[in-house]
């Protein structure tokens, strides 16, 4: 159940009117742009719009029994990884960073923004497929660094593969085994990070693992470590 449209301001936002229509948008269905004209990332930043990229939003419906809808953040990002992978000409160079983000090296080859409406979680996803961002505070990539860029529609009809099962997973089996994947693919233990926090604050220390709910655990100078539970995470 895949709509693609040539133009939209954004994905996310054309499911999000949608659903405050009262459309009942079902779980598996798809709005992929070719292009998006006013998308939207983590933080209020612009989404990058380059020609050839997947640019797509779905939908979760929460439900009672369903781990806590935060935890799509990472459900989401294994998705990306398993749909990457086959496209990849450094399959191990690939990495998770929280909460969003998929790296290929140090550099972002994927960002994830999840937007709640009442029950649902509406997922948006961007992959530089084709093209990326020149951006001033971080390093960029595109799959077509290494070789031909992957079809735009089979690469969302791999996504849409990969989610579904990741989903199927989360809900069947709960949060510990995604956490535990997750870590086996994110970023190191010991990995030097810089974190923006919501409030402007800007911390520092090394990556220690994500804890039960999920959140991410940052070992300070002193030895203590602190849960993050929200921020803009940045390789130091």
């Amino acid at each position: 159940m895949i709509h693609t449209v040539a133009e939209t301001g954004s994905t996310n936002a054309d499911l999000i009117a949608r659903l405050r229509a009262g459309e009942r948008v079902p779980e598996g269905a798809w709005l992929v742009a070719d292009r998006q004209v006013a998308g939207r990332g983590r933080q209020g930043r612009t989404w990058f719009d380059g020609t050839g990229n997947f640019m797509g939003s779905t939908v979760v419906h929460a439900h009672a029994s369903d781990p806590a809808a935060h935890t799509l953040a990472l459900v989401t990002g294994l998705a990306v990884y398993e749909a990457v992978q086959p496209y990849c000409p450094n399959p191990a160079a690939l990495m998770l960073k929280w909460p969003n983000d998929v790296l290929l090296g140090d550099a972002k080859l994927c960002g994830i923004l999840l937007e709640r409406e009442g029950d649902t979680v509406v997922i948006g996803i961007g992959v530089n497929l084709a093209a990326a961002p020149d951006l001033p505070d971080r390093e960029t990539i595109a799959l077509s660094s290494g070789g031909p860029a992957p079809d735009r529609d089979a690469f969302a009809t791999s996504l849409a593969s990969s989610l579904a099962t990741e989903l199927e997973r989360w809900r069947t089996y709960g949060l510990e085994p995604i956490i535990r994947r997750w870590q086996a693919v994110g970023t190191p233990i010991g990995t030097p990070l810089s974190v923006h926090e919501p409030d402007g604050a800007t911390i520092s220390g090394q990556f220690a693992g994500l804890d039960s709910e999920g959140s991410m655990q940052l070992r300070l100078a002193d030895g203590s470590v602190r849960a993050i539970h929200a921020g803009d995470v940045m390789l130091a």
